[in-house]
């Protein structure tokens, strides 16, 4: 599949109140923030985010609420040209809600989230259609629903590639996670870890022990493990894990979002490949070039103009 048509993104999308200070607080104390901002967040809209400045038309499908936060949402979306037909309005309900502390000191981020809407359900999602679609990117929430949505892309778009992120453990994830890479269908199926995920299981030291536990664990064709400082690595089935070194910044001043930015380089990577010969090398490739783009990032606040800028540094290439 090499990109035509769009990517649909099925996850949540946020209010940000993204808070800067100077070191991250202790308990009971009372800072000063050097700044604030208030944005658009939300892991696979920000992904969405990235793939739109890299070229790539976009959609995304989830819940919002019907306040000035949804508002805010909306017009966002709308300016960086993501298609939010499909999504699912909740009347009386608020906004979720990320407070963010963000150091200038290390670019660390601490996240409050509060959330009061409804998750997208399967019937929401199969009002959705695929025909369009050239790849299809979940975040892993809400897995009984998500996974009633994943078997719809198998039965109706079996040759749709599709990704699912894996940030953090949930109950059912793994039923969702094998719902995501049933060995009965085709077509690519791509799992992403988070390295927090990982930790949180048990196995956060060893990247390439953790990746060959869930092969033996999950059908994927290919499964990615984003290491943050240490890199990022990837397991094509039947072959080696393969690691790329991470692209570090002049200095690392927001952390936020480095994991979506990822994300979205590493599915525009893999639409530019006949993802059916897509072999070692090239999967170096891709991953190397993520990591410039996601590290590039984190020496900028947001992610207006990132592509642009890593561009003109000479990172895209």
């Amino acid at each position: 599949m090499t990109g035509s048509g769009r990517v649909l993104g099925v996850g949540i999308a946020t209010v940000d109140i993204v808070n800067r200070v100077a070191t991250y607080p202790a308990e009971d104390a009372e800072v000063r923030a050097l700044d604030q901002r208030i944005a658009r967040g939300g892991n696979a809209v920000n992904t969405l985010a990235v793939l739109r400045q890299l070229g790539r038309p976009c959609a995304w499908i989830g819940t919002l609420a019907d306040d000035d936060g949804a508002a805010l949402i909306r017009a966002d979306l709308g300016t960086r040209g993501i298609d939010i037909a499909n999504a699912v309005t909740v009347s009386g309900a608020a906004t979720p809600t990320s407070y963010i502390a963000l150091s200038r000191a290390t670019g660390s981020r601490t996240i409050i989230h509060h959330r009061d809407l409804p998750e997208l359900t399967a019937a929401d999602f199969a009002k959705v259609p695929l025909d369009e679609c050239a790849w299809v990117h979940f975040e892993g929430r809400h897995p009984s629903e998500t996974g009633r949505m994943i078997e719809r892309v198998h039965r109706e778009r079996p040759d749709l590639p599709l990704s699912v992120e894996i940030e953090k453990p949930r109950p059912g994830i793994e039923d969702l996670l094998r719902t995501a890479t049933p060995r009965t269908e085709r077509g690519a199926r791509v799992l992403i870890f988070s390295r927090a995920y990982a930790e949180a299981v048990g196995e956060g030291r060893d990247a390439r022990r953790f990746l060959a536990q869930q092969a033996d664990a999950f059908d994927a064709e290919l499964l990615i493990a984003p290491w943050g400082a240490d890199g990022a690595y990837g397991l094509l089935r039947g072959s080696a894990t393969i690691h790329a070194p991470a692209h570090a910044p002049a200095a690392v001043v927001d952390t936020l979002a480095a994991g979506d930015v990822f994300n979205g380089a590493l599915i525009d990577g893999l639409l530019a490949q006949d993802l059916a010969t897509l072999d070692d090398r090239a999967l170096a490739a891709i991953l190397a070039r993520a990591n410039r783009i996601a590290g590039h990032g984190c020496g900028l606040v947001g992610l207006d103009g990132l592509v642009a800028s890593a561009r003109a540094a000479g990172l895209l290439r």
